[in-house]
């Protein structure tokens, strides 16, 4: 069995609630699913979707706030709201 290590980050409680839900419903895990975001990343070199600056980037605004960079998890962290 290969070396392995844990990886943990903190989530405000309603994305863990859906994360919880949505990889209950596709019939996996949530370990499962960060393994397959892992291995995606790894392999994509990157996110293994666009992510690209908002439409005002050139604002200090925009780095201030690293959670307006990428259209998809914004998009994301709305729908759970």
């Amino acid at each position: 069995m290969p070396d392995t290590v844990q990886l943990a980050t903190r989530v405000e409680k309603a994305q863990d609630q859906l994360f919880r839900e949505t990889t209950r419903r596709l019939g996996t895990t949530p370990a499962d699913a960060l393994r397959v975001f892992v291995a995606a990343f790894n392999q994509n070199r990157g996110f293994p979707f666009d992510v690209r600056l908002g439409v005002d980037a050139g604002s200090d605004e925009t780095e201030d706030r690293p959670e307006t960079l990428s259209s998809v998890p914004r998009r994301l962290l709305d729908e759970s709201a």
